[in-house]
């Protein structure tokens, strides 16, 4: 399973992009070859994917924080009906 998820890891990031020739050559710099149409048109475009991004990173982090390490202690928390079942 191990060698079944690197190799899928290593084929999707040596994969160059998925635009065709006239997309890419309407794209801004930083963004050539990711997809196809037109990137973003001003500044405000920026702005916009800066903070998705700032919030998707700060979700990704909670739930990986949260899911490593719940805090959930309280003998009366709803998740030990299951667990103490027997």
């Amino acid at each position: 399973m191990k060698k079944i998820v690197l190799l899928v890891t290593i084929l999707l990031i040596s994969i160059k992009g998925f635009a065709c020739d006239v997309c890419e050559n309407n794209q801004p710099e930083p963004l050539k070859g990711i997809t196809h149409g037109i990137g973003p048109t001003g500044q405000i475009d920026y702005i916009i994917i800066t903070i998705a991004a700032i919030i998707v990173a700060v979700a990704l982090f909670f739930s990986i924080k949260y899911l490593v390490k719940p805090k959930e202690t309280n003998s009366d928390h709803i998740k030990n009906i299951v667990l103490n079942e027997n």
